[in-house]
């Protein structure tokens, strides 16, 4: 597989958390420890859900030699699946604004907390830390009375320099883990030097950054650069819709990590749910690839699939886009039933978005020129420049119009004469280049097109090409 996505142009994988969770079954965002990547019998067998440390080894070692970087998702805000509870004194807060205490609830009260963590399995190899209630913050259920809630410990308090959501959004679940404690400083610094040790590794993303203190953070990708690896790239995923607030959390963080660019999503999911309403001149509009093109990465929802992805594929400077493992080789489904067989295929027969990616690598360059002026049908062309495919380039025009519509646009008077075709063939017909370097692209009712010319270096293996 990871060959064929590198001849796609992919250049770096994200893999899930590939530590022991707290369940066989665990995806690894129900984090137990991060000092067992599927090498010890723990919480129910050696591997995790995805797998033994060999095979991640050996997936890793593949990656590197096709050129793709792995990025290892790390789950660092929180523990779970505990050996043990442990009495501790708390405050039970309200979950709405975690900086007030429930009412009646200024005095301490003493809750067993599933806070001792002893790794049997792994025997204090690699790491001998034992974590105890000291290195948490807070929990959200109380053992002694099997209540939910959240309460925070005595003598703790929230990190302040995290998203204000819900007034203080440091706790997001499970056991909160305090960034502040030098114990916790120090096994965490020397997990992230350990790690490259064990397997081929290109960067990091990280998990609800929101939820931790920012200055541990950027004090955790100072030590990464400074002693791991300089050239590791690193994502973070901070779930809000201000791209001017993730502009400036990015340059706290000195530009050495990107962000998810939530706003583009939002953008995306608006307009495709408005049907034939929604304005595609818009999509844009705040996105954080306005305010930081070269630190923003898009994830893709799985609605208004082609059309999303020709914008963040094919486009100049809208960040690094980030292609779903579903919307290539489909999936099982979010709830898959045992027994039955939920298959659900990738969107469009699984061929427009690899087809896609490959136009991304082969023509997606030179100058852009944008028409976002009609609401319901925009398009935009790559001139090409001569270093890349001969200097071919594309043009792309989509609509969410209930009929078919049609975009003039530039691509250039060296293309004159040139016979151009759509490459994901859901619009026929031929479109012949002007001498001036125009032409007439149409495209289908709530479709994309992306006109490629007929004798394009490298059209033949696109037009042929199945993943």
């Amino acid at each position: 597989m990871i060959p064929a996505l590198a001849q796609l142009g992919v250049t770096k994988l994200w893999i899930p958390p590939a530590c022991k969770a707290a369940e066989q079954s665990g995806n690894g965002y129900d984090l137990y420890d991060l000092w067992d990547l599927g090498e010890f019998e723990q919480k129910g067998g050696r591997g995790t859900k995805w797998g033994s440390k060999e095979e991640l080894v050996r997936m890793g070692e593949v990656a590197e030699r096709c050129g793709v970087r792995v990025l290892f998702d790390a789950v660092l805000n929180h523990k779970v699946g505990a050996e043990d509870c442990e009495l501790v004194q708390a405050r039970r807060v309200e979950e709405k604004d975690r900086r007030r205490e429930v009412e009646g609830g200024t005095e301490g009260v003493l809750i067993e907390a599933w806070t001792r963590f002893e790794f049997p399995g792994r025997e204090g190899r690699y790491s001998e830390m034992k974590w105890t209630r000291e290195h948490f913050t807070g929990v959200d259920y109380d053992h002694l009375t099997k209540q939910r809630g959240l309460w925070r410990f005595e003598g703790k308090e929230w990190a302040e320099d995290v998203d204000e959501e819900l007034g203080n959004y440091d706790f997001l679940m499970f056991a909160d883990i305090d960034h502040k404690h030098p114990e916790v400083r120090a096994d965490l610094f020397r997990w992230i030097e350990w790690l490259p040790q064990q397997m081929k590794l290109g960067g990091l993303r990280l998990d609800a950054v929101k939820h931790y203190s920012f200055s541990f953070l950027r004090d955790l990708v100072t030590h990464i650069q400074e002693r791991v690896d300089p050239s590791w790239f690193m994502v973070g995923e901070y779930w809000r819709e201000d791209s001017e607030y993730l502009a400036k959390f990015i340059e706290f963080m000195d530009h050495r990590i990107s962000l998810f660019d939530v706003q583009l999503v939002s953008n995306i999911s608006k307009v495709s749910r408005l049907e034939g309403r929604g304005d595609l001149t818009k999509v844009f509009d705040d996105s954080l690839t306005l305010w930081k093109p070269d630190h923003a990465v898009t994830p893709v929802a799985p609605f208004f699939i082609p059309l999303a992805y020709a914008l963040i594929l094919l486009r100049a400077n809208s960040g690094l886009p980030c292609v779903f493992y579903a919307d290539l080789f489909g999936s099982i489904g979010k709830y898959p039933e045992p027994g039955f067989t939920n298959f659900i295929p990738p969107p469009s027969g699984g061929t427009a978005i690899p087809k896609m990616m490959l136009a991304r690598r082969l023509w997606a360059y030179g100058s852009q020129h944008d028409y976002f002026d009609d609401a319901h049908c925009v398009g935009f062309t790559r001139l090409g420049h001569p270093s890349q495919s001969d200097g071919h380039g594309l043009a792309v025009v989509m609509t969410n119009a209930w009929e078919h519509r049609s975009k003039t646009m530039f691509v250039g008077e060296r293309h004159a004469g040139e016979i151009w075709t759509d490459l994901l063939r859901w619009c026929p017909g031929q479109v012949t280049i002007g001498a001036d370097g125009w032409g007439v692209f149409p495209v289908g009712q709530r479709s994309v097109a992306v006109w490629v010319n007929t004798a394009a270096t490298g059209r033949e293996v696109v037009d042929s090409y199945v993943l």
